[in-house]
């Protein structure tokens, strides 16, 4: 399922960093009083996923029923004490396509379930990309990740309601048993109400899967530069997009529009600048304005078009987001909050980067045209390429039949009524 439409009447509150994020959806959690569904890419066993830990703890325990699902490739290292305390309060806890490990090393690195969900009695929600996890808090230190979320109230909040479920009962369908467990959802057979609205803000769900909606949020970027008339600001952590995106940058810059891409200059993983930087000439000599952050690392996955077009979410730019991942992005029409994301997107260019111009790239060698030439074919090629990979049909396994956790969550606690 996926909602596909403009939702009018909403109301959305940029929320940058997890100093803004966790308490806003700690607080949510803490006064739930029927129901929680979580999805996250990571969830790890810091003072972050133990905040929240205690958090699900107390809502399952005055009976709020609670759903999470976490990816078994981005929190592979929960310990069976974290994970058997959430089961036996009555939480559900599932993991996406849990992987074997050779040697210590995850093999499932494919086709992951990369979106950061939040939706508390199907009257709040959150969208974006910051994950469970300390590295998202300032005290972290230089490593600590600039990202963004979007809290939405009004009726798009049903959109997000519906689909998060409809992923739950299509991920357990072949689960043995499943039926069974599904007696003990009321919730889940209840539709969602239809949600008053409470703001000015239209706003579109728009998700990526590998069955029906395989290209819908790099096609909401394409068309929204398309229509740009003044300016165009990206700011993606990891920028390796298709051939079709880049040529719709270089064609708004060409038409005078004001194109800024902001990337990541200290990156937490090097092959990501290495990726980027192999564009810088193509961009830069098509009038696109290169930034590189470089403050700290960047995990943000936002743009702004014009003050009238926005978007935050969990997809980057990039083939793993652009042709494998599971993601989910809001689509945002509303004046205030883009320029209220724009403000926040000029003060990292102004304050915390650094132009990549053509005095500081130089006069491309013969290496690098060779290399620009060949970046250029696979751009215009790996969607096709990627889309071709086994399709496996990743499912959610309750966490107490993945390996290690059988004896910390006892069967009955699967079938606990909220």
């Amino acid at each position: 399922m996926n909602a596909t439409r403009w939702t009018s009447g909403n109301e959305l509150e940029l929320l940058e960093n997890g100093e803004q994020f966790f308490p806003r959806v700690f607080d949510a959690i803490a006064n739930a009083r029927q129901e929680v569904v979580l999805e996250t890419f990571i969830l790890f066993e810091d003072k972050v996923g133990l905040a929240l830990h205690e958090a699900l703890l107390t809502a399952a325990k005055r009976g709020v029923q609670i759903d999470v699902t976490i990816d078994g490739f981005g929190s592979p290292d929960l310990s069976d004490r974290f994970i058997g305390s959430l089961c036996e309060a009555g939480v559900r806890v599932h993991v996406f396509d849990p992987g074997l490990r050779i040697w210590k090393w995850r093999t499932n690195m494919l086709r992951r379930m990369h979106r950061k969900i939040v939706v508390v009695d199907a009257e709040v929600a959150f969208i974006g990309g910051i994950n469970y996890s300390a590295d998202h808090l300032m005290d972290f230190g230089p490593q600590a990740k600039q990202d963004y979320s979007v809290r939405i109230r009004g009726p798009l909040v049903g959109d997000i309601h519906r689909f998060v479920h409809a992923m739950l009962a299509e991920g357990l369908r072949h689960q043995q048993g499943v039926r069974r467990w599904f007696r003990h959802r009321p919730m889940m057979r209840q539709r969602a109400r239809a949600l008053p609205p409470v703001g000015d803000a239209q706003a579109m769900l728009v998700t990526r899967d590998n069955t029906r909606h395989t290209n819908d949020i790099e096609r909401y970027y394409r068309l929204a530069i398309r229509a740009a008339r003044e300016h165009v600001t990206i700011a993606n952590a990891y920028f390796f997009p298709g051939y079709r995106l880049i040529r719709e940058l270089r064609r708004a810059a060409q038409r005078g529009v004001q194109v800024r891409l902001i990337l990541q200059g200290e990156p937490d993983m090097p092959i990501v600048k290495v990726a980027a930087r192999m564009l810088y000439h193509h961009l830069v000599r098509g009038g696109v304005e290169v930034y590189e952050y470089c403050e700290r690392p960047l995990h943000g996955k936002v743009a702004v078009v014009d003050d009238r077009w926005a978007t935050v979410g969990s997809s980057n730019l990039d083939p793993l987001s652009l042709a494998l991942n599971l993601e989910a992005n809001v689509l945002i029409h509303d004046q205030a909050f883009n320029r209220t994301l724009r403000a926040r997107l000029d003060h990292l260019v102004d304050n915390a980067c650094q132009q990549i111009d053509r005095d500081t790239i130089g006069e491309p060698s013969g290496w690098q045209l060779l290399r620009s030439y060949v970046v250029f074919h696979v751009l215009r090629r790996y969607p096709g390429w990627l889309g071709g990979l086994p399709r496996h049909n990743p499912k959610l396994v309750p966490a107490l039949e993945t390996d290690g956790l059988v004896e910390a969550c006892p069967a009955p606690a699967r079938e606990a009524a909220p």
